[in-house]
């Protein structure tokens, strides 16, 4: 394949890509935004199962939440690391926020019956569908005569 890069800016573009991922590294700590987890949802003939990965989290920290037809899973994460050194100062000083949100459509569920669990850095979430009538066929009734509808009333006609 070729590059769309020039011929002069080849070694420039690298240079500043470098230096870019550099400076993303050091400024991440202080980019607030909204973060994404990972997420596997599955689907059996009963429920939907999501795992979703929130490592370091507690659940305290974890907010679940359905709003038909929106299911979304909030997680707030901070951490503060701190070196205490009294012969030197100190030269740097961590913190760490984040808040992570997914959101998934989700319909015809049993709202009321959605369970959570949380156990090694893992959500576990089971959602369990509304169940669907299979249907039945309905007999007719009466007999070869055709029956009308008129004013109310029902008649045969023979």
């Amino acid at each position: 394949m070729f590059d769309l890069v020039p011929f002069g800016k080849r070694r420039e573009d690298m240079l500043s890509q470098w230096m870019k991922s550099f400076e993303d590294d050091l400024l991440t700590p202080f980019k607030g935004s909204t973060l994404s987890f990972r997420t596997d949802i599955r689907e059996n003939e009963k429920a939907y199962l999501v795992e979703a990965e929130l490592p370091g989290l507690q659940k305290e920290n974890i907010d679940i939440d359905y709003a038909a037809p929106y299911l979304t899973i909030k997680a707030v994460q901070q951490q503060e690391r701190q070196e205490e050194n009294t012969d030197q100062r100190m030269v740097r000083k961590e913190r760490r926020y984040g808040e992570y949100v997914r959101r998934f459509y989700v319909q015809d569920i049993e709202e009321d019956q959605i369970q959570a669990t949380l156990k090694d850095g893992i959500l576990l979430l089971t959602i369990p569908k509304k169940q669907r009538s299979e249907g039945r066929r309905i007999q007719i009734d009466g007999s070869s005569s055709t029956a009308r509808l008129e004013d109310g009333q029902q008649t045969s006609s023979e």
